[in-house]
């Protein structure tokens, strides 16, 4: 396969500050701010989705470090945003006394850079320093500099690495575990830590000591130390692709002992509790246990040998096990049913294992377990929303009362809106479950969202934006629960893996033919959207599937796969799609790489297409490339590119609240024209 310019005449586009692709982006940035930005409806949509961003009466979700709840917050006020934390019975106030660590937007000015708040990690047990992680407008490439909660500052000398995409965690005060660029071969094909350094403070870089190697053609490896008191452990590992990883324990002698379970498996070890939940069959112990299923073993019995393990959930035809999560002396489960949320308390005893349903699951919505305190208490802080059910954050302890923290504000008003779920029989009969907000205008437009990848669930949840940017306009909003997620456990992802990932466009299709069907739209005032991987969809829409819709949403998407695997990040999710470079994978991937499949002759419906500059994720170039080559081929396709924000393309509240508004005015001109 070649890659010179003969074989595809954009990839001048491709690089991403060059002077011919920026004055390019500018051209196409200035039409389309030309005909969808200025109008009365624009400025208005957009100043109510920022209202809702910066709202002061948002709930402010807390992380807790020991005494005190962290929080990350932006606002008007602050745009790049705060890193500020309190304590619990201040937050009960309900106006609590936050006490700033870092102002990023003052460090940005300080510094002369355009900061953008990544993350940051506490150190146990004392939780007086962290690493923090800030990248430049976005990017997901950061730098990492040492922070002393004590005294506020950087710490001087402390440790320091340059922008990367780096791995870093603590092993102690004085030494934490490093992966990062450290020059020639440090890195995998992917662009991630390919070799995991111990790096002791007071001392240079280059002088780390070696602790793990993965191979080349690995996603990456990593390495972490369990810091519970008592069970203090190493582990170090590799993913050999998105899908599978290989882990060891670090013995007392240094020597690496394999944690034996398939590839496909995940593991989570918790005191003195294994955790395996394997994504094919598993026959172990004598016993078969099925895909998605979640079983338990004690972690040094099995290390020794014992397979007698005990499932704690078994998935069927209709639940999948969605996440877990441990307090000190409980495990609670997040389970699907049909895609709406229970949970439950499993509790570990001498008879075996408990369970019991842990309250706060809405009736249709989503309910997620946002902290614990996994070392020393039993509480837990849970998030419940539905698509008209603003937040509300919940905090309890297993087994005593449930109090209500926080309510979030109602951005929208619900009057007239409904939200019912149906079921599409798609190409091969498989239903797919959708959910319909249905808009106060009969006759208005909907919206059909999806993402379809990387066993990713799509379940309700409230968005001010939304409500205020597109059912406030009587807009109708679908979310397609299509194969290739996990709403139905592994089984559900891996139908539409590889060579089967038509079926997620097929899934996808058959909810646009039952909302017609079901008279709730027309395909003239239907549109399609779908970001990164749901980008990827949405051109399929486009180039497959163009009768079905009047518009489409393509937002920093994946559009090019002859040339996925050589941008960025894209080596990394080969197992998801296929190689290109192998003719039996190309030749699946040809028949729905969106670039490949636009012609100059097909009549296709509006199409939109948003990016970022500072995507190191998903490269700009996929839709830069793919509007180009519409508009040589006579089709006049809207492009937008950020140049801010990185795979989120839009780097604070007011970025946000444009690109949104630009996404909605398209949708709005177009489907109620």
């Amino acid at each position: 396969m070649t890659d010179d310019a003969a074989d595809d005449p954009y990839l001048w586009l491709e690089d991403v500050t060059g002077d011919a692709a920026l004055d390019w982006v500018r051209a196409r940035n200035a039409e389309t701010e030309a005909v969808l930005t200025g109008g009365e409806r624009f400025e208005r949509t957009k100043a109510a989705v920022l209202e809702v961003l910066d709202a002061d009466d948002r709930i402010p979700y807390p992380k807790r470090r020991g005494e005190f709840l962290y929080n990350y917050w932006q606002d008007g006020a602050h745009p790049r945003g705060v890193w500020r934390r309190t304590t619990l019975a201040e937050y009960r106030t309900g106006d609590p006394d936050w006490s700033v660590l870092l102002d990023v937007d003052a460090l940005a000015e300080r510094e002369g850079e355009n900061w953008v708040w990544k993350s940051a990690s506490v150190l146990k047990p004392d939780y007086h320093l962290a690493l923090v992680e800030l990248s430049r407008g976005g990017a997901d490439a950061a730098v990492v500099r040492e922070f002393d909660l004590r005294t506020g500052e950087f710490v001087p000398d402390g440790f320091t690495l340059p922008e990367a995409k780096s791995r870093v965690s603590w092993i102690d005060a004085d030494h934490i575990y490093v992966g990062t660029d450290f020059g020639e071969g440090s890195l995998t094909s992917c662009g991630y830590p390919r070799v995991v350094k111990r790096w002791r403070r007071g001392t240079p870089l280059a002088e780390a000591e070696l602790i793990y190697e993965g191979k080349p053609e690995d996603v990456t490896a990593y390495a972490y130390r369990d810091k519970t008191p008592g069970f203090e452990r190493d582990f170090v590992g590799r993913f050999p692709d998105f899908f599978t990883s290989e882990e060891y324990l670090v013995t007392a002698g240094g020597d690496l002992a394999r944690i034996d379970v398939p590839d496909d498996a995940t593991v989570d070890v918790h005191r003195e509790w294994l955790l395996v939940t394997p994504r094919s069959d598993w026959t172990v112990g004598g016993t078969t246990h099925r895909a998605g299923s979640l079983v338990v073993g004690r972690f040094d019995d099995f290390m020794a040998g014992e397979r007698e393990l005990t499932p704690l959930f078994v998935p069927d035809e209709h639940t999948s096990l969605s996440g877990l999560t441990w307090t000190r002396n409980h495990l609670i489960l997040i389970e699907l049913e049909d895609v709406k949320t229970r949970l439950e308390v499993l509790t570990p005893g001498p008879d075996g294992w408990a369970r019991a349903t842990l309250p706060g699951a809405p009736e249709v919505g989503s309910a997620d377990v946002i902290d614990t305190d996994p070392d020393d208490s039993d509480e837990y802080l849970l998030n419940v929303s539905g698509y008209l059910q603003p937040a509300t954050l919940l905090r309890g302890e297993v087994g005593g009362e449930v109090e209500t923290l926080r309510q979030g504000p109602a951005f929208f008003d619900p009057a007239g809106l409904d939200v019912t779920q149906h079921f599409a029989t798609s190409a091969d009969g498989t239903k797919v479950p959708y959910f319909v907000v249905s808009g106060t205008d009969p006759d208005g437009p909907t919206l059909l969202y999806g993402y379809g990848g990387f066993e990713v669930s799509l379940t309700p949840g409230y968005s001010g934006s939304l409500g205020r940017g597109w059912l406030n306009h009587g807009g109708t909003y679908v979310v397609a629960n299509i194969r290739g997620g996990s709403e139905y456990g592994p089984e559900w992802h891996r139908a539409a893996l590889r060579e089967n990932r038509p079926r997620a466009y097929e899934d996808f299709a058959a909810v646009a033919r039952d909302l017609v069907a079901r008279g709730i739209t027309t395909p003239e005032r239907l549109a399609a959207q779908g970001g990164s991987n749901g980008g990827l969809l949405a051109g399929v829409m486009l180039t497959r599937y163009p009768e079905l819709f009047g518009a489409v949403v393509s937002q920093v998407p994946l559009l090019d796969l002859r040339r996925y695997h050589l941008l960025l990040a894209g080596a990394s999710w080969m197992a998801e799609w296929g190689n290109p470079d192998d003719p039996a994978d190309w030749a699946y991937l040809e028949t729905f790489s969106p670039y490949h499949n636009v012609h100059r002759d097909t009549k296709y419906p509006p199409v939109f297409f948003v990016t970022s500059t500072r995507d190191d994720r998903v490269h700009p170039g996929h839709a830069r490339k793919m509007a180009a080559r519409m508009i040589d081929l006579g089709h006049r396709p809207y492009y937008y590119e950020n140049i801010e924000g990185g795979h989120n393309a839009a780097a604070d509240n007011s970025q946000r609240a444009f690109m949104s508004a630009i996404v909605y005015e398209f949708l709005l001109r177009t489907l109620t024209p």
